[in-house]
Formats: structure tokens, C-alpha cells, sequence
């Protein structure tokens, strides 16, 4: 099979004329083109007059060899099997704590492999969550079109099914693959920027882990893991709780993927004597424009087509002090969400449903945070500081019991130049349960609001319209990975515990869903390897 890389074509192509394309760019004959399948489609909108879509097609067609040597765009490609899951032999069966990304990810590998895992979830099954979302909403405490992250450790991290990466890995196409299997759209497979949507993601959840039960694992849902249980530094059990019950459960190998939230259980690990460090990351705000703003400064007239939907963008940008500052997971489309998961603290995300359609486009606009920022050199200070912050943002927000877990907001022109907000534009905040007007001077470190105003114009120079007066700052986005790191040795295993095995964001190994996913596949083959006959 050849692959025919780099290709341009109109946005308005179809089966049969790309067809006729290939065979003119190739030129061969009709019958020498015995099948054609679209493997990868970009957009390329660096010229606003022309934009059009880039592809990478995979041929099979006659004289294979002849062609290889006329085309420098065609390559020959090979298609390897993944290595067989080893046959484990447990003597009890692995248990997985965490059931994001990482956790699901880890727990459907060793249930494929035979190995029964028990899969620990703190929150409830997605059909509960649901069922609190729709009672919420009945009471007038959620609109229809607001999104709830319940939970630490994981939970959240499904909110909105955004899939890219920049890990290079051969289970990368298996992640992607297990997400259409349970019912993700096809284009996830070619899409540069693969998205599910928050509305199309739950239900693949529920099914991948409905793989997990009918392979002969366990689900413990509303359960938290209360601490290891270790003998002679070798993993015996843990003891977990549920709703108020505490019980001990037998395992040899627990595979750590709390998530980068699970604070009250990554310090009961700390004080059981798991080794860990400071881990620079970033935090910052959510920016909103108006989607149909973006999609103008990004497709120019080509704007609103069908088949380029909502634009997306990525900017970055160095400041003096070597800070970066950048955007990061963005919503075209979207809303801003809620994503606090303890009391008295206002933390926000983005999310976006399949369509995205909404008025709004958002981004987390976040600034590089070093480890010195932290103020102190214990392993979770940095978890302090993210606390600190998002304690200001709850008081500077939620000025009566009213307003609870309102987030403070400011327009763009407010924040240059060092103005409370009074009134809003043309961008209205898509925030719920609501936001307060506010100057972000009283949330967010000193440091941060400095390279946030450095970087705003020269951002602006890379996307017209990012410097948007009336677009819209809601903080603080403080979870955008985690601040600390659990070392582990070349087994997978946590430094000085055996059986231990810290996996995904919650550890310090990955940034996204689907790198926690590979980290997920990764921790469960090298559990497998231990076991193996």
C-alpha cells in the first residue's frame, strides 16, 4: 500500500472528483487505481483566499514500485501488529484506582489480557452523574446547556473528549480506535485535531467501561482509596472507603491514576511514604470571543462553510522574564465550566458538545508557573498555591450565599489597564452558575497578571481579534496539569514501593487524554510483563 502525503484539495471535493484528482496528480489510468482511503485531512488556511484542505490518502494501485520512484509525495506503508497482551498470572486480582483517561485506559488493557481488574471510581456512574444534572436542573440551579465536573481524579478529565497529542506511540491508533468502537464519530481517525463533544462522550464512557465488567473485571463506584497497605516496601492491599464504610482489599499491583486533582489522596500517599517532587506546570484564565469573530480572523471569506465548522487556534508566545504563555485546550464553540472539587474554591474549564455551536469560542490562556513560584520546597506546595489561588477567585466572586461558586470575570480592556469591569460588551460570559465583575488583580499572583498583559498584544499580532477590548477573562484555570511528579523506575514501578505503579496527568507523565491514555496502556502492559508466565 502507498500513502500520498501532503495533497491539496477544495473544501467542496467529493468521492468521485478526488478520485480524478489522484489519478491526475499520479498520472495513471483509471484501472490502475484499485482503491483509495482518506487517512489523515488538515485544514490549510494560511492564505485567506485559498483555503483548503491538505489530505493523505492510502492507495493500493498497480506498479507500485514504478510510482515510488516518480513521486517524492508517495510513500510505501507497512502495517505492524501491536506485540500480544502477555497471559498474566495474578494472585490477586490488580487494582486501579482512577477512572479518567489513565485509569479506564489501564483497566480495559488488563481486562483484554484476562487479569479482572477492580477499578476504583470517587465518583458516581455516569448514569447517577446524569440523573444529578438533570434533578439540578429541574430546580433552576443548572440551565440545559451546563456542564458539571463531579469529583477528583479523574472525572472531570472527560468533560469534553478533546484528542490531540503530541506523543509519538504505537497504541495511539488503538486509543482512537476503542473510542469509535464504543461510539465516537469515524472522523476522530482522520481529523488533526480529533474532538468528541461532551453530549457524544458520556455514553462512550459508560461503554468502555461496560467492556471492562462483561471481560470480567469490577467497577467500585462513590469508593476512594484511603491508603496502601505495605510490607517490607512490597504493595499487600489497600483500604478503601465507601460512603463512610471502610474495607481492605487484597492486591499486589495498584495502579495509581488519580488524576491531577485527588489532593486529599495524594497527601495521605505522602505521608504513607510515597516519594514525590515539585513539577513546574501552568495556570491562567479562560479567554471567550465570539465564535463567528474567530472563524473571520482565521478562514476569512471561506468563514461558515459546512465543512470547516468552528475554528480552532494555537498561539504561543515568550515573554521577557522566559516565561511562556500560551492557549491550551480550545473550545470552539464552547463554554466556560465549572471544574471546582472543593468547597469555598472557584476553578474553571472549557468544554465543548459535538456540533460546536455555540456563540462563544474559548481558551485556557495560561502562563508558565516554575517551580520557585511556589513559595516553599515541600513536594505539594504547589498544590497550595493553586488552593490560594482559587480561594481568591471564590472571595472576590461569591459576594452572598447567592452567588455560590460564581467566578470572577473581566473584560479584556479592563485587565490592560487595570480597571474593575462595570458593565460587559459584545462577548457575554458563558460561564454558569454565573460570574461577578471583577479586576483579576485580587485572584490571580502578580508574576501571572504581568505576563498576561505582555502577552495579550503580541498574541493579538498572531490572531486578529485575540485582543478583543470586550472579549471576556474568567478565572482561575489552575488545573491544567499537575504540580507535582511521583518518580517511578524503569519497571513503571514508584521509587522504593513494589507494586506500586503511578500512571497518567495525577502522576506527572501526561497532559491530555489521550497521552494519559498511552501512559494508561504503557503502566497495564508493564504490570502484565511482571506477572507474565
Amino acid at each position: 500500500m502507498l500513502r500520498l502525503s501532503n495533497f491539496p484539495v477544495p473544501l467542496d471535493y467529493t468521492e468521485d472528483s478526488l478520485r480524478k484528482l489522484v489519478i491526475k496528480k499520479l498520472g495513471i489510468s483509471e484501472d490502475q487505481l484499485l482503491s483509495l482511503k482518506l487517512y489523515r485531512r488538515s485544514v490549510d488556511a494560511r492564505d485567506k483566499g485559498d483555503v483548503h484542505f491538505v489530505l493523505s490518502l492510502d492507495l493500493q494501485v498497480k506498479n507500485e514500485g514504478t510510482l515510488l520512484k516518480r513521486h517524492k509525495q508517495l510513500t510505501q506503508v507497512h502495517h505492524q501488529a501491536l506485540p500480544p497482551l502477555p497471559k498474566p498470572r495474578f494472585t490477586h486480582p490488580p487494582l486501579v484506582v482512577g477512572a479518567g483517561p489513565a485509569g479506564l485506559f489501564c483497566a480495559l488493557t488488563l481486562a483484554r489480557a484476562g487479569a479482572n481488574p477492580i477499578l476504583i471510581e470517587r465518583g458516581k456512574s455516569v448514569e447517577d452523574r446524569t440523573q444529578d444534572v438533570t434533578r439540578m436542573t429541574e430546580k433552576g440551579l443548572l440551565d440545559e446547556e451546563s456542564n458539571v465536573q463531579f469529583g477528583e481524579g479523574g472525572a472531570g478529565a472527560f468533560s469534553d473528549g478533546k484528542l490531540t497529542c503530541g506523543v509519538k506511540s504505537p497504541y495511539l491508533r488503538e486509543v482512537l480506535e476503542t473510542f469509535v468502537t464504543h461510539g465516537a464519530p469515524e472522523n476522530i481517525l482522520i481529523d488533526p485535531k480529533p474532538h468528541i463533544g461532551t453530549d457524544r462522550l458520556k455514553p462512550v464512557v459508560a461503554s468502555i467501561r461496560n467492556e471492562i465488567i462483561q471481560l470480567g473485571g469490577t467497577v467500585l463506584f462513590e469508593t476512594r482509596l484511603e491508603r496502601l497497605i505495605l510490607r517490607a516496601g512490597n504493595v499487600v492491599g489497600v483500604e478503601v472507603s465507601c460512603r463512610g464504610q471502610k474495607r481492605e482489599i487484597e492486591t499486589e499491583q495498584v495502579l495509581l491514576a488519580i488524576g491531577h486533582s485527588a489532593r486529599d489522596t495524594v497527601q495521605r500517599l505522602f505521608e504513607d511514604g510515597v516519594r514525590m517532587e515539585q513539577k513546574p506546570f501552568a495556570m491562567g484564565v479562560r479567554i471567550e470571543h465570539p465564535r463567528k469573530m474567530i472563524d473571520q480572523s482565521q478562514y476569512g471569506a471561506f468563514a461558515g462553510h459546512p465543512r470547516l465548522g468552528a475554528a480552532s487556534y494555537k498561539l504561543t508566545c515568550h515573554t521577557q522574564d522566559g516565561r511562556g504563555v500560551y492557549t491550551f485546550c480550545m473550545c470552539p464553540g464552547g463554554h466556560v465550566i465549572a471544574a471546582a472539587s472543593q468547597p469555598e474554591g472557584v476553578v474553571v474549564n472549557g468544554m465543548s458538545y459535538h456540533a460546536r455551536d455555540a456563540e462563544n469560542s474559548n481558551a485556557a490562556l495560561l502562563v508558565g508557573v516554575r517551580t520557585e513560584d511556589f513559595g516553599d520546597d515541600h513536594p505539594l506546595a504547589g498544590f497550595i498555591l493553586q488552593r490560594k489561588i482559587e480561594r481568591a477567585a471564590y472571595r472576590a466572586a461569591n459576594l452572598s450565599q447567592d452567588h455560590s461558586f460564581f467566578a470572577p470575570a473581566q473584560r479584556v480592556e479592563d485587565f490592560l489597564q487595570g480597571t474593575e469591569t462595570n458593565r460587559w460588551g459584545d462577548v457575554h460570559p458563558s460561564y454558569r452558575p454565573g460570574v461577578t465583575m471583577a479586576d483579576l488583580r485580587a485572584v490571580l499572583p502578580e508574576f501571572m497578571i504581568h505576563n498576561l498583559k505582555i502577552a495579550l498584544p503580541v498574541l493579538e499580532r498572531q490572531l486578529h481579534g485575540f485582543a478583543l477590548p470586550d472579549a471576556v477573562l474568567t478565572a482561575p484555570e489552575t488545573r491544567s496539569s499537575s504540580p507535582v511528579r511521583l518518580p517511578r523506575d524503569g519497571t513503571g514501578q514508584a521509587e522504593g514501593i513494589s507494586g506500586l505503579y503511578p500512571v497518567g496527568e495525577g502522576a506527572g507523565y501526561a497532559g491530555g487524554i489521550v497521552s494519559a491514555a498511552l501512559d494508561g496502556i504503557s503502566a497495564a502492559r508493564k504490570v502484565l510483563e511482571s506477572v507474565a508466565d
